[in-house]
């Protein structure tokens, strides 16, 4: 019987740059934790700069903290001149779920612009430096969602939270197997996978005040609390990626019932995340929205 993945598989990373969005809670949180303890230096790309200084104190290590803000294309563009060097690991860690219908300053639907548009317009920027490993967390939401490449910020369809999520989620699925697929055929020597955390006890929402969003929420969370994966345990699947022998292109989730809860395993996609052709307009929907190229230079 193979024992259960632990961080120690991570081995000793010293030396190893790696940049975590979405750093100061959650999964983020998690993933920067283990890798520092692991020895690399880990770049905390994150809105609230003062709150990630605290979290880097608090992991200890080699850390930075960087401004990133991804519903803003502006923070995205001016990332890059604030990072020196190259980067081994680029970690699209950053999630959002909104519970009203918001856009982003660059008009875009708030759930899509943070999700998929901030994190794909980063990853091409950042991409000539990027010298191992891009892993994306995506969501087994994305098992949910109808694609709609002629509406993907809802403005003619109905929003919903949980449908806006589940869409950018599936975009997400699209980039990575796009992704891929560029870096495949160009012989480049980084790889990327997919990732989903399972079901964590994390601040991913923002949830309004109002009285049945806030009973409904209190509720979820106390059982969350209780039974859900840690921030710990929701960034194994990523860290995963980083210390196992796995295949380029992989979707790394949980092994348990419902992608909930377990060990790390790679696991299954819906037809629609296959969809190699769905995947290149997806792409050429980000890169119009953004103003980037996913550009792969050839190995």
């Amino acid at each position: 019987m193979t024992s259960p993945w632990s961080p120690s598989r991570l081995g000793n990373l010293t030396g190893k740059r790696v940049v975590v969005t979405g750093a100061t809670n959650g999964v983020g949180l998690g993933t920067t934790r283990a890798l520092a303890q692991a020895g690399a230096h880990v770049i905390l790309a994150v809105r609230n700069t003062e709150l990630g200084e605290q979290r880097a104190a608090q992991v200890g290590g080699s850390t930075s903290v960087v401004k990133l803000d991804l519903a803003d294309l502006a923070s995205v563009r001016a990332f890059p001149g604030l990072v020196d060097g190259d980067i081994d690991i680029l970690i699209n860690n950053a999630g959002t779920i909104t519970d009203r219908r918001t856009d982003t300053v660059d008009g875009f639907e708030m759930t899509l612009g943070t999700n998929l548009l901030g994190p794909f317009a980063l990853t091409n920027l950042l991409l000539p430096r990027v010298r191992s490993q891009i892993i994306n967390v995506g969501s087994d939401a994305h098992r949910s969602a109808k694609l709609r490449l002629d509406d993907m910020h809802l403005r003619h369809n109905k929003w919903t939270r949980f449908g806006a999520y589940a869409l950018s989620k599936l975009a997400v699925m699209l980039w990575g197997l796009e992704l891929d697929r560029r870096l495949r055929a160009a012989g480049s020597p980084v790889v990327t996978q997919l990732t989903h955390p399972g079901w964590v006890a994390s601040n991913l929402s923002q949830i309004s005040d109002s009285p049945l969003m806030s009973l409904a929420h209190k509720t979820v969370k106390a059982v969350g609390d209780r039974f859900a994966n840690d921030a710990d345990q929701g960034a194994v699947p990523t860290l995963y990626c980083i210390s196992e022998p796995i295949p380029p292109g992989s979707y790394v989730g949980v092994s348990g019932r419902l992608g909930l809860l377990g060990a790390p395993a790679l696991i299954g996609r819906t037809v629609v995340a296959c969809d190699y052709e769905a995947a290149a307009r997806l792409v050429a929907f980000a890169e119009h929205e953004t103003g980037t190229t996913l550009s792969v230079s050839h190995g």
